[in-house]
């Protein structure tokens, strides 16, 4: 196992992008299984029973008609459910507590799901109900510092900053509550082998997954068997070893027979988390120049019962600008609703809707260009602890991007640009996400027949993850990259991350490439050893791959086909298995990825709907490893963000708790109709000092300021400020 030398760049290779998606023909022929998708003989079907109260405890069960109905085999409640020991913060009936209405009381197993779901309904389920604790208005007053990450951010003498501006902002911004809905739900798939558990699940860790049911089932980790090739998407959602997971494996253990459990849409509301609201106070105080004298960012959101669990919405305001002093703070107001957790870009998405909409104010009290506001205020340095960044050229995103959109258009004042009933604005925010990485391990094995073998135990979440895997190999080794056989998604394969935080591709293509050098240097050998090769006596280093062949750096005529030499050498496959570690200078430097983002609206005079025409975005991301899966992940983030600004909102029942709608007839996303031209574009200015490929995290840089941006797009051709996400016409109206 070796460690990438962190100083030395990626060598300049050939770049041979595979010309469509690794895992395209599989997805649209129906061959690549997701996780309710694989055939498993004898199984049975699952259903979770959730509780209709949001706060109280469960009295008792009658399950008697319940267990007579046609094709059940057990029903498991709080008052026989296995003794486990509890992985997090999940409910997997080990009490009769009630923490959110929706919350998992029971599991029917059957012998076909609408026999599950039949003999459900059969149960007679009383409770002992308390006063819940519901409205995050009503409560803000009761908001408090969180158990965990309660610390905050502070710098400089904020009273006298704020004494000495010219110019003060002080408003408040909220965000709602959102669901994660990924086209695929929840689904667990679990057999049991003696104490051997396989689970096929759709998740975004599988190792997390392995891990999880280890403990919960004290056995260990290496009885557990977790395979998940395809995900139907995730978000954050997925990130999480959620109650069903548990629940499947306790199921079949308990019916002795594997157990399919596969979430209803309407189950995608509650069990499995959300992005919890925020209500945002900021106060911006600036000298007529423009330069930033304070920041203060005070964002309150939901957290459950069951578990702290902070939307950190005010975290990138201290990073993003220099100013004279800041106030970063997090609060949580106790609720009886589901967990909150990771949705794509939290706590970036929500808290640059506050802070780049207070700029866009600012800017137009100061009768400043927004643009040259960020650049009068640009961080040179992290203002944190004052560390360099590992790179940034976030001037030359907010140029290009202006440039393309045609921000020498705009006119300041609100109102002024009209097409027939159409009021027309422009807009703009700073796009921005951390960068982070983790330890990764791969396998790369040269095979007989002249393919090259990929093996990571991460999993590829719609992302492109085989694709630019096959390609990182097929770059180290010089070769086309339809030769390259690419596996992910099982435990038995080394170990690598989570795809969660836009680390996947830090992580594992660094990791590929390192097993990939590793590999060939071992080949190169077997040649050096090999009395009958032509290379036989030359060094290792001197030898190079390409096109299926080993050659001789000095003298390229001198070489032999991969295949003939391992044909002499008992067709035995030569392999290695490497770890990308982490720099060991890491605490020296900041990374982050960065972007400016605009917006054209249209908004009908009459009616206030909204028209979004245009976003344009360009991102300093580090190296584009795949142009296609890169520039289609910046895409998707910029069309949630449209779905931020306009169309999301979870809305719960004040008396009950429950999601009104949950589902995706009332939960409203984009359709075709609502997303018009997107053009984003990437730097490609590698990071080398970040990791040997100069490639950060994609995956959610794409929402953060577009929501902002349409926000502020929406004052210039109306002349009313919204601060309250989503942005609906009755909002407009009464602004």
């Amino acid at each position: 196992m070796i460690a990438i030398d962190e100083k030395v760049p990626h060598p300049k290779l050939d770049h041979r992008q595979l010309a469509t998606r690794y895992d395209a023909l599989a997805k649209v022929t129906g061959r690549a299984k997701y996780a309710a998708e694989f055939p498993v003989e004898n199984a049975a079907y699952a259903y979770i029973v959730q509780a209709n109260i949001p706060s109280g405890a469960v009295a008792s069960i009658d399950q008697s008609v319940a267990a007579k109905a046609a094709g059940v085999y057990s029903i498991i409640t709080p008052f026989n459910a296995p003794k486990l020991t509890v992985p997090g913060n999940v409910n997997i009936l080990q009490d009769t507590n009630v923490f959110f209405s929706g919350q998992p009381i029971a599991v029917v197993v059957a012998r076909s799901l609408p026999e599950a779901e039949q003999a459900a309904r059969l149960l007679r389920i009383e409770y002992k109900e308390q006063p819940a604790k519901l409205g995050f208005n009503a409560r803000l007053k009761d908001a408090r510092a969180p158990k965990r990450g309660s610390e905050g951010s502070h710098r400089g003498d904020p009273a006298a900053a704020l004494a000495k501006a010219t110019a003060v902002i002080d408003q408040t911004y909220s965000t709602p509550i959102q669901n994660h809905n990924p086209m695929e739900p929840h689904a667990t798939i679990a057999s049991w082998d003696g104490d051997n558990l396989n689970v096929y699940d759709a998740t975004q860790g599988i190792s997390g997954v392995q891990g999880s049911l280890a403990r919960a089932f004290s056995i260990p980790q290496g009885n557990v068997h977790v395979q998940c090739p395809y995900v139907g998407g995730g978000f954050g959602t997925k990130g999480n070893v959620w109650s069903h997971t548990i629940l499947a494996a306790m199921a079949a253990k308990v019916a002795q027979r594997p157990v399919k459990l596969v979430l209803g849409r309407e189950q995608m509301f509650g069990p499995v988390g959300s992005r919890p609201n925020t209500s945002q106070h900021i106060k911006l105080a600036a000298s007529s120049d423009g330069k930033l004298l304070l920041q203060q960012h005070d964002s309150t959101c939901y957290t459950s019962l069951i578990s702290d669990w902070i939307e950190s919405a005010a975290a990138a305001t201290p990073l993003l600008y220099d100013s004279e002093a800041l106030i970063a703070t997090h609060n949580v107001v106790d609720l009886n609703l589901g967990m909150g957790t990771w949705m794509r870009a939290p706590g970036e998405a929500t808290g640059s809707v506050g802070l780049e909409i207070a700029l866009d104010e600012l800017a137009e009290k100061l009768n400043i260009d927004p643009i040259q506001l960020r650049l009068i205020n640009y961080a040179e340095k992290d203002p944190r602890q004052g560390l360099p960044w590992s790179s940034k050229h976030l001037r030359e995103c907010y140029t290009q991007a202006a440039e393309r959109f045609g921000w020498s258009k705009r006119t300041a004042k609100p109102g002024q640009q009209r097409e027939g009933n159409k009021l027309i604005g422009y807009g703009m925010a700073t796009a921005n996400y951390g960068a982070g990485r983790r330890p990764s391990s791969a396998v790369v094995r040269f095979l007989p027949n002249g393919r090259v073998f990929v093996g990571v135990g991460t999993q590829d979440i719609g992302t492109g993850t085989y694709t630019i895997l096959a390609q990182t190999a097929a770059d180290t080794l010089f070769m086309d990259p339809t030769l390259v056989d690419v596996q992910l998604g099982d435990t038995t394969l080394p170990r690598s991350g989570g795809s969660g935080g836009s680390t996947t591709a830090a992580s594992v293509c660094p990791g590929v490439y390192d097993a990939a050098i590793q590999a060939k240097l071992k080949l190169a050998q077997l040649a050096v050893a090999d009395a009958q090769s032509p290379l036989h006596g030359a060094t290792a280093e001197d030898l190079e791959t390409k096109d299926g062949k080993l050659y001789l750096k000095s003298d390229p005529a001198k070489s032999e086909p991969i295949t003939a030499l391992l044909a002499r050498n008992g067709s035995t496959p030569v392999e290695a298995t490497a770890t990308s570690e982490m720099p060991k200078d890491r605490d020296s430097f900041s990374s982050h990825s960065w972007g400016a983002i605009f917006a054209e609206v249209a908004v009908d005079a009459d009616t206030n709907m909204v028209e979004v025409r245009r976003m344009v975005g360009t991102y300093d991301i580090g190296t584009l490893i795949n142009r296609t899966t890169g520039l289609n992940q910046l895409t998707g983030g910029v069309v949630w963000g449209i779905s931020m600004a306009l169309h999301e909102e979870t809305l719960i029942d004040a008396t009950y708790g429950r999601t009104i709608n949950e589902n995706l007839a009332e939960y409203h996303v984009p359709v075709n109709a609502d997303v018009h031209e997107i053009d984003v574009t990437a730097l490609n200015i590698p990071d080398y000092r970040f990791n040997p490929l100069g490639a950060r995290g994609i995956g959610e840089i794409g929402i953060t300021g577009a929501a902002a941006a349409i926000a502020n797009a929406i004052y210039n051709a109306t002349g009313k400020r919204v601060r309250d996400l989503p942005i609906t016409l009755d909002k407009i109206m009464n602004a």
